[in-house]
């Protein structure tokens, strides 16, 4: 009886194989070797951020025009200030050498912010330290917010 169980088994485990040597469908994981371990990346959208209290600040950033190495940030969070006037919270580097700059897109059903950050200009020639700060910069709308809603271009 063991016999015949054993050679069942063998049986399934080679036609097992042939099936999946003869197959002409490809199974095997494409690899992308522009990403780390080669696997393949699908692209995320950007985060929806949250309206969070006013009081929810961190360190305050102005914008700062020319920053250099500028890469779009998604930013986490927002607040509302005033009718006109939103701040969005995101995570960057210090204050001392790195800034951040929006350019915000209005429409009648949505505010889009793409905020970029960067090395700020006139620290380009600073050793500048690794830190990670909790950062907020306000922007003001050209009409006031309402019911819109706050969108990531990043």
């Amino acid at each position: 009886m063991r016999f015949l169980a054993a050679g069942v088994m063998l049986c399934l485990l080679l036609a097992g194989c042939s099936t999946a040597a003869g197959s002409d469908e490809d199974t095997t994981p494409s690899i992308d070797s522009t990403t780390p371990m080669g696997l393949v990346q699908q692209p995320s959208a950007p985060p929806v951020p949250h309206e969070v209290p006013v009081g929810d600040v961190g360190t305050m950033f102005e914008a700062t025009p020319g920053l250099i190495r500028a890469t779009t940030t998604p930013f986490e969070s927002w607040s509302q200030v005033s009718p006109n006037t939103i701040a969005v919270h995101f995570v960057t580097g210090t204050p001392e050498c790195y800034g951040a700059d929006a350019s915000v897109t209005e429409t009648d059903t949505t505010v889009t912010i793409e905020l970029r950050t960067g090395t700020r200009p006139d620290a380009a020639d600073k050793s500048c330290i690794m830190v990670a700060v909790y950062a907020t910069m306000q922007m003001t709308l050209a009409s006031p917010l309402g019911s819109r809603t706050i969108l990531n271009a990043a």
